[in-house]
């Protein structure tokens, strides 16, 4: 089976989200992507799901991540690839609230925009995100949520 194994950052700030605008991957796409989604990325062979999600936060806005509760676990199917991602909350938020991409090692290659964001005010992926109780889930103690589509 050909599946992509990914870990994504949740970065809350007074009700908002940390979350990226990426640059295209192939050329002579638009300069920006229209959706905004959270840090992250894949894992690299054998990687364990705690040293990904610290690896990509590093590489993606240069800051440490202090990784909290497993949130929610999403699997899909997007043109026949089988993708499978876990979503960490980040418990140190104030310390993303002055990224320099320039100072990352991916930040400026890989990334058009990075701020916090309303999810629900603008085009989000994955969609989920802009109806979930977010902070609610976050502060609960419970297991994570699977979603699947």
């Amino acid at each position: 089976m050909n599946r992509r194994i990914s870990v994504r950052g949740i970065v809350l700030l007074d009700n908002k989200l940390l979350c990226v605008k990426n640059k295209p991957y192939k050329e002579g796409r638009e300069p920006v992507n229209k959706y905004w989604c959270l840090p992250g990325g894949g894992l690299e062979e054998q990687e364990a799901l705690l040293d990904g999600i610290t690896r990509e936060m590093i590489e993606e806005t240069g800051v440490k991540p202090i990784v909290g509760n497993l949130l929610y676990v999403q699997q899909f199917t997007f043109n026949e690839k089988d993708y499978l991602e876990f979503f960490f909350h980040i418990t140190n938020g104030l310390d993303y609230t002055s990224i320099d991409l320039a100072k990352t090692a991916h930040g400026l290659k890989e990334i058009a925009e990075i701020g916090f964001i309303d999810p629900s005010s603008v085009p989000i992926l994955p969609e989920f995100l802009a109806t979930e109780p977010l902070e609610e889930h976050a502060l609960k103690n419970e297991p994570a949520k699977i979603i699947s589509r």
